[in-house]
């Protein structure tokens, strides 16, 4: 039966109010919206379906995506249990401006991308792209940025990555020329040992904004790293950062000249208890908003703020 839009406002109201009913909400918003809606889903879909329907599920998401429309509201969801190898470059290519990716599910139960080639890949390729609640998984060793985004305006929202076979090199890499980007809420779990570079790597992307994110790995280059262009004005807030490499970098500019707000509430735990809190974060071009940025570098120990120089009030 169809919903009044009184009753619509009336369901979501009531949902919004419940943890689960609150992303059930957040659906309804989206399908009262403008724009084609698709589902995908590898256990009874099939190209050959229409795809408009959850019955009538596309089998890949890459399949989903050369049937959207650039920039008209449209919306993909990817149901639970959805399984897919990233065995190729650009194996799921977004290359649809204004496209909307939501995975279905909790937990194990989530969407699950795998990389089974070193190159093997899921792109974020055009402007305006949304991913949210997805899961990545590295099936093989060394894989080099999983995850690439390459456009502008793009959104990482709930997504989480872990190692499952050997350590990834490089898991989020965001290529040169793609501002504004963003990415929330998302889990990086990597390996604690055989180190990785960096959990995400960004090359000349300004006004990146990494917020309420978790990591975990062995990096040698910094779980987050600015490197070969300069990106400006960077923003990075409300992070737990966790690092198993000797070399105790959490944040770390390469380039010498990227600039951005770090903090407020970064956590970060280093691995060597060699006193390097100062090197934790390493930038000289860098802002540190000294609200809840602090280091801790051996068990049984409390953190400190990092004792970065002092702003002088003159």
């Amino acid at each position: 039966m169809a919903l009044s839009g009184y009753s619509k406002r009336n369901l979501k109201f009531g949902l919004a109010n419940t943890r689960v009913g609150k992303e059930i909400s957040d659906i309804l918003d989206y399908i009262d919206g403008v724009g084609n809606r698709f589902y995908v889903d590898s256990g009874s879909g099939a190209d050959t379906n229409s795809g408009t329907a959850p019955d009538q599920a596309f089998a890949t998401l890459d399949y989903s995506i050369a049937q959207a429309t650039a920039n008209n509201g449209d919306v993909i969801y990817v149901l639970p249990g959805h399984t897919e190898n990233l065995a190729a470059d650009s194996a799921v290519d977004i290359d649809v401006a204004g496209l909307t990716i939501i995975g279905l599910g909790h937990g194990a139960s989530r969407p699950t991308f795998t990389a089974t080639a070193v190159a093997g890949d899921f792109k974020l390729a055009a402007a305006s792209t949304v991913v949210k609640n997805i899961l990545f998984l590295g099936g093989i060793d060394a894989t080099t940025g999983i995850i690439e985004i390459s456009a502008d305006d793009c959104i990482l929202e709930e997504c989480e990555y872990r190692d499952s076979t050997g350590q990834a090199t490089d898991v989020l890499m965001i290529t040169a020329g793609s501002d504004r980007v963003t990415v929330r809420g998302c889990k990086f779990n990597l390996s604690g040992a055989a180190g990785p570079n960096t959990a995400i790597a960004s090359d000349s992307a300004d006004d990146l904004h990494i917020h309420n994110c978790y990591f975990y790995g062995d990096f040698i280059l910094g779980a987050i790293q600015f490197r070969t262009t300069l990106s400006l004005r960077c923003n990075i807030h409300d992070c737990f950062i966790w690092t198993e490499g000797a070399e105790d970098l959490c944040i770390l500019d390469t380039i010498t000249g990227t600039t951005g707000v770090i903090g407020p509430n970064v956590q970060m735990v280093l691995q060597d208890d060699a006193g390097n809190v100062t090197e934790a974060i390493t930038g000289a071009t860098f802002y540190v908003i000294d609200d809840g940025v602090h280091v801790v570098n051996a068990a049984n120990q409390k953190s400190l703020a990092i004792n970065w120089t002092a702003v002088a009030d003159s």
